[in-house]
């Protein structure tokens, strides 16, 4: 007979001065231009004990997509891009977890970007579990992985005169996030 859990799901939020979501992408096939999103939010349902039963929801206001550079921005914002105006949102949703080892994990999700649905998978690296100084329970993670940007409907793109393109298809993305288990 398995022993089973103790420890019950609980509902954590986002500690947003602690957490960012930034991604990477190659530009001229040379360097790679940064950014990141202002306006987020995560929600998840975490048991500490059984990681495998967690669940995660995530929501991105695309018009809060930052590189650092204005017309860059505006570019992003447009209908080449996430066509903020239409699609204000992009959102993920977990729908299963894979442990890899005691501190790392698969998580499988749908993401929705310019209103279309595709499913991804993320690593995602388990930081640990602690209380703060206030007494709050916090838990960090590190997500990461790839996308082809194309899937999404996010085709823009220029020849280069050298050959090559302007913006690279596969996007990187790394996420720093630390949640507060609520009461």
């Amino acid at each position: 007979m398995s022993e089973q859990s103790t420890m019950q799901k609980a509902v954590w939020a986002l500690d947003v001065t602690h957490s960012e979501i930034t991604f990477k992408v190659k530009h001229m096939m040379v360097t790679n231009v940064t950014g990141k999103f202002e306006d987020y939010s995560v929600t998840a349902d975490i048991d500490e004990e059984n990681f495998e039963n967690s669940q995660v929801s995530f929501t991105a206001k695309t018009s809060s997509v930052n590189t650092g550079v204005a017309d860059r921005d505006n570019h992003l914002r447009s209908a080449d891009f996430f066509d903020s105006e239409n699609h204000p949102e992009m959102t993920f949703t977990s729908t299963s977890f894979e442990k890899v080892d005691d501190e790392s994990y698969r998580m499988t999700g749908n993401l929705n970007i310019r209103g279309i649905e595709k499913p991804v998978t993320l690593n995602v690296e388990v930081g640990g579990f602690g209380k703060d100084p206030w007494g709050n329970t916090k838990g960090g993670f590190t997500i990461s992985g790839k996308i082809n940007r194309k899937e999404w409907g996010l085709n823009w793109n220029a020849a280069l005169e050298a050959g090559g393109v302007l913006v690279a298809e596969d996007v990187r993305i790394n996420c720093e996030v630390q949640l507060m288990k609520q009461a």
